[in-house]
């Protein structure tokens, strides 16, 4: 199993003046997953080398027992550190694709042609797509083959309306998710707030949070299997 992870290069949350980024946990659980699972894993950004980090996602309170097996590995911190620029990347190399969230992704990978058409040979190869959180909005452009949106009749998930006002970013983000998807014609499910909850619909797996990661990471490795 070859697995390709894409990460945010996306650094200012809008015009805040506060630094966003990847989170921390959406990478780290993902990874483990991969690597333990035997997969063969290459870590992607549109800009390359290393990509930034929330600095919230280091906080204590969202630390795990996956993010201290990353702080305390360095040859993971090194992959991590030599990000390929997405634009070399060739799908066809890889078995499925993997994308963390953070808040970065609103802005640079929803709009990254490199991205779209990434994930759009991905799904038209019929191999398994992931996004966690607010990565799913890497979706926003990307189409089916007759042109209409991908999202349009799939059940999704993603970040919540109550979740990005919780965290007082709903005036801050390009778009919202949970708005998006449904504007978009997407079947749009959540769960409670915080909570796992993961939705698959055929190859295509959604996360809706934080919480989520390791879930999205195990369904796309069972449908690898």
């Amino acid at each position: 199993m070859k697995v390709l992870m894409v990460v945010t290069s996306h650094d200012q949350l809008g015009n805040t003046g506060l630094k966003t980024g990847f989170w921390l946990e959406e990478f780290a659980a993902p990874y483990y997953v991969f690597k333990d699972a035997g997969a063969e894993i290459v870590v992607a950004s549109p800009a390359g080398g290393q990509p930034p980090l929330d600095p919230k996602s280091e906080l204590p309170e969202f630390q795990t027992e996956m993010t201290h097996r990353f702080v305390a590995d360095p040859l993971t911190q090194l992959v991590l550190a030599t990000t390929a620029k997405l634009e070399t990347v060739d799908d066809k190399d890889f078995d499925a694709v993997f994308y963390p969230g953070g808040h970065g992704p609103l802005w640079d990978l929803a709009k990254s042609k490199f991205s779209i058409g990434l994930i759009e040979n991905f799904e038209r190869a019929g191999k398994p797509i992931g996004f966690v959180c607010h990565a799913p909005g890497a979706l926003r452009y990307v189409k089916k083959g007759d042109g209409t949106p991908l999202v349009k009749g799939r059940h999704v998930t993603g970040f919540t309306n109550s979740e990005e006002a919780a965290v007082g970013l709903t005036d801050v983000v390009p778009f919202l998710i949970e708005d998006e998807f449904q504007s978009l014609g997407g079947l749009y499910e959540k769960g409670a707030d915080w909570a796992p909850f993961v939705v698959e619909d055929g190859k295509l797996i959604t996360g809706q949070n934080p919480a989520s990661s390791e879930g999205v990471a195990k369904a796309l490795i069972a449908q690898l299997k």
